[in-house]
């Protein structure tokens, strides 16, 4: 039993896109599949589907994984909240900011949009 599952969902996807696998299989849950949509949404993983009790997840390749690194920021000894002002971008532009809002798992360009701030997940590029 992991402690925190959402950092076990993103380093199998990390870890299977860098020995570059087709698919991952993880353990279900309302919010991995949120932030599985999202990042499908963004073009980092393929197609996302529910099967039995398990998540799977096709990732996505265009001569390099699309993948290629992930940083958990709120963890479960601590969360990070950020507003709206203290959303940046990730990498100049070339990474993603995943957030929990009140809106739903959105991500930081959509959470300046919507004027709303919220628990800063991960960073991904």
């Amino acid at each position: 039993m992991t402690t925190d599952p959402i950092s076990d969902f993103l380093i199998r996807l990390q870890n299977a896109s860098l020995v570059k696998k087709n698919t991952v299989e993880a353990p279900y849950s309302a919010m991995k599949h949120a932030i599985a949509k999202v990042l499908v949404s963004e073009g980092y993983l393929g197609t996302v589907s529910k099967k039995n009790n398990s998540l799977v997840v096709e990732l996505k390749y265009a001569g390099r994984p699309a993948i290629t690194g992930v940083k958990r920021i709120s963890k479960p000894s601590r969360r990070m909240y950020l507003g709206v002002r203290d959303i940046r971008p990730v990498k100049r532009g070339h990474g993603l900011l995943v957030l929990s809002t009140p809106n739903g798992v959105v991500t930081g360009k959509d959470a300046m949009v919507a004027r709303v701030g919220g628990e800063a997940l991960f960073e991904i590029w």
